[in-house]
């Protein structure tokens, strides 16, 4: 490596060489190989390839790493396991920013109207006809439902399309619906895009809380997918919410006696019980632990809180990273009535607010978040009609993974309920 020059203030330099005033400096920290000594060579020799080794190791040890993430159980996708590898790796905020930049660079069209698909699905239905129900203490009517189809839900969108807001039966116990569903637009701008309603009779249904085997992660009981030998009864199943380990759900996870992260009183929490029943609301105010408690499930805070709407539903700071909580992205959602049943809201085009209205509207008097972006939410509902211990799943909303996601191992937890 030649020697460079460097010419002080006021100098001059010689045709042949360094003027008066001229020093020497090397423009790199090391000498050429002809100006060292073989015992320097030596050295150098053994610091590269010590270098050289260690970024090796590095490579080989972040390669093996990626591609157990991209290898591991399960349905997710690639995108899906790349960003957990991230996350899992205290890179979340440079998922945070990739997803910001992509919103911003492919934000969801305005206007518009559904696809021809959607609005088929959508009309797919004909109006609730609720059936005659005993009065209480009245002997059982003949043929008389249970479980009366449910009224239909208002449109947030004037005019209302064809078959908007009117509920469908999504899943049978003993010839009842106990399981009801719907699709609406979310609001009266993302016109081309659809959100899904489904309602759980919970008198009549038994909701069990199951890890995913990386989130939280470790050993329960409770499997973190549903095998076969367990599925007779399965009619529905629903994603779970922000991740626990590294903090994003700002709550805890309980489950088979054990606790990940910490139950923070405050918390949004669903509540699972040892009669199979499941409560929604406020941790330390709503819900607590009890001795009948089996499975608690904490995310961000209450969306909807006494029926209304929380007020400061549009602050960034609780409902996601950055001014996540304003992006229109898939979301998801579950709240419970007044009469103690379950509303559960995933949409493709949904903000913070918009997803808090859904569920309001939906009736559910307290109401909390669960995941966003496409790769989690989901809502499967199941039919056993041909073949009982083996029931059909089917997405209510096409999302990333398909409807036989908790067939196999999941990453997340998720809830799965069952016909009493």
């Amino acid at each position: 490596m030649s020697i460079a020059e460097r010419q002080p203030e006021g100098g001059t330099a010689g045709p042949s060489g360094p003027g008066p005033g001229r020093r020497r400096r090397r423009l790199l920290p090391w000498k050429h190989r002809r100006d060292l000594t073989p015992g320097q060579l030596r050295r150098r020799r053994l610091a590269t390839r010590g270098a050289l080794g260690v970024c090796l190791v590095c490579a080989g040890t972040v390669g093996w790493s990626v591609g157990r993430a991209l290898t591991y159980p399960g349905k997710d996708s690639t995108q899906a396991r790349l960003a957990e590898w991230a996350r899992d790796h205290d890179l979340g905020f440079v998922v945070d920013r990739l997803e910001d930049v992509q919103y911003r660079m492919h934000p969801p069209k305005v206007g518009g109207s559904l696809s021809a698909a959607e609005l088929a699905r959508m009309k797919a239905t004909t109006a609730a006809t609720p059936a005659a129900t005993p009065a209480a203490g009245a002997p059982p009517v003949p043929g008389a439902s249970l479980v009366p189809p449910r009224a239909p839900m208002a449109s947030l969108v004037s005019p209302a399309l064809p078959g908007e807001g009117v509920y469908r039966t999504l899943a049978t116990a003993h010839g009842e619906p106990i399981v009801q569903g719907t699709y609406v637009r979310p609001d009266d701008e993302h016109t081309s895009y659809e959100a899904a309603v489904a309602w759980i009779s919970a008198a009549h249904a038994r909701f069990q809380l199951h890890p995913g085997f990386k989130e939280p992660g470790g050993t329960f009981d409770v499997p973190p997918t549903i095998p076969k030998g367990q599925r007779t009864g399965l009619v529905a199943t629903w994603n779970g919410g922000f991740r626990v380990t590294d903090g994003g759900s700002r709550g805890g996870f309980y489950l088979d006696g054990r606790t990940d992260g910490e139950l923070r009183d405050g918390a949004a929490s669903e509540v699972f019980y040892q009669d199979g029943s499941i409560g929604i609301g406020q941790w330390g105010r709503d819900v607590r632990m009890t001795p009948d408690v089996v499975g608690v499930r904490q995310c961000l805070e209450l969306m909807v809180d006494g029926g209304r709407v929380v007020p400061d539903i549009d602050d960034d700071s609780k409902w996601g990273a950055g001014d996540q909580s304003r992006m229109y992205v898939p979301r998801s959602g579950v709240g419970v009535t007044a009469q103690g049943d379950i509303v559960m809201v995933v949409g493709q085009a949904l903000s913070a607010r918009t997803l808090a209205r859904l569920m309001q509207h939906a009736g559910a008097v307290r109401a909390m978040p669960l995941d966003m972006n496409r790769a989690w939410p989901s809502f499967m509902s199941y039919d056993g009609s041909r073949d009982p211990s083996d029931p059909r799943p089917a997405n209510i909303l096409d999302f990333e993974d398909p409807p036989d996601r908790y067939y196999a191992q999941a990453t997340r937890d998720f809830v799965a309920v069952y016909a009493r």
